[in-house]
This record gives C-alpha cells, structure tokens and sequence, in this order.
C-alpha cells in the first residue's frame, strides 16, 4: 500500500484518521484559500479540501493524500474562524438557540485518481446567555474553529443536539474517509 499522507495540521484531524489507520504522516497544505465566485458552498468546500490535498500531492506523488476543509454555515452564510474576540461571540450569538449546518469536504487523491465528496451535519445550539458565551470565548478554544466553537471540546455544552456525522462536525468524516480510502486502494491495486 502506498504512503497516506494528511494534509492537515489539525491535531482532532490527526486523531480520527488514527481510527482507520495509524500508518500516515501528517504534511500541513499551504493553499490558495481564495474561491471564484458562484460555487455553492459544498464547491467551495471541495475545492479547497482539494486544493490542500493537491499542494502536498505535488511533493509526493507516490503517495495517498487526504484533504479536509470544515465550515460552519448559517442562514446560507458561511462562517469561518473568527478574527478576533469579538468576532466569536458575534458568531455565537448567531447560533444561539438554532440549527446551523457544518460541512466538511474531502479530497482523497493519488497520482491518477482524485476522490472528492462531503458530508453534511445539522447542528442545534441551546439558548445562550451574554455569560455563557463570553465565559466561552475566554477560554481560547473558539479561536481556531470555524464558527467559534469546539464540538469535541468545552463547546459541547452549547449543542442541544445533532442529525448527520458527529465526526464531520468535528473534523473529518471517518466513515466517508474509510470509503474513499477503500475506493483509492481497489483502484491501485487492478
């Protein structure tokens, strides 16, 4: 079996790839972020689990390379990770008390086939109070999530429920990767 590389820098990535296989290394992709303009959300997410997936498969191309992108979106807005304090509990106080979608993109991709998909999980956040949410964001977990919380971390007392993937909420969608992953090896070894 050829080498799997992960393409990302994201420890909780990292720990759920472990699930399928602890045989990876883990290569952080240093892409272009910048979409054109009319892809859908779930494009836009493909594209750049793609592209990472692309940046680290041109300096390895004997490997298997994974690629992921997450983003959280509400009211057909996407939000990424906040900028600053301020910019997290603007995002939380958009959550609050209602569903949202998280989506996360994979590119699984060697040298002659390139597999992208997602997966797409509704997430219902509690009511939050002014405390709660800036008690939240005072901690720094929020920082570098999209959509400013943690769903594995303290962030879990936000969410009332979920429908869809609880690992594609947090990172990385373990059942579609083992599929792909399964698709990619059958196609190498004919």
């Amino acid at each position: 079996m050829k080498k799997i590389i992960l393409a990302s820098a994201s420890p909780r990535r990292q720990e759920l790839l472990s699930n399928i296989t602890t045989d990876f290394t883990v290569c952080p992709a240093d892409a272009d972020e910048t979409l054109p303009e009319g892809l859908s959300i779930e494009k836009q997410i493909e594209t750049l689990a793609k592209r990472k997936a692309e940046a680290v498969l041109e300096q390895n191309p004997d490997s298997i390379v994974i690629g992921s992108d997450t983003m959280v979106v509400v009211d057909n807005k996407p939000l990424g990770k906040p900028k600053d304090k301020e910019d997290a509990i603007r995002m939380l106080k958009m959550l609050s008390g209602r569903k949202h979608e998280v989506i996360t993109g994979v590119a699984v991709l060697c040298k002659d086939k390139k597999i992208i998909n997602h997966r797409t999980t509704k997430v219902k956040f509690r009511v939050l109070t002014e405390h709660e949410i800036e008690s939240y964001v005072a901690t720094g977990e929020p920082m570098d999530k999209a959509g400013a919380y943690g769903i594995q971390g303290l962030g879990s007392v936000l969410v009332e429920g979920i429908e869809g993937d609880y690992f594609s909420v947090v990172g990385l969608p373990v059942s579609l990767v083992y599929t792909m992953l399964c698709e990619i090896e059958h196609y190498m070894s004919h």
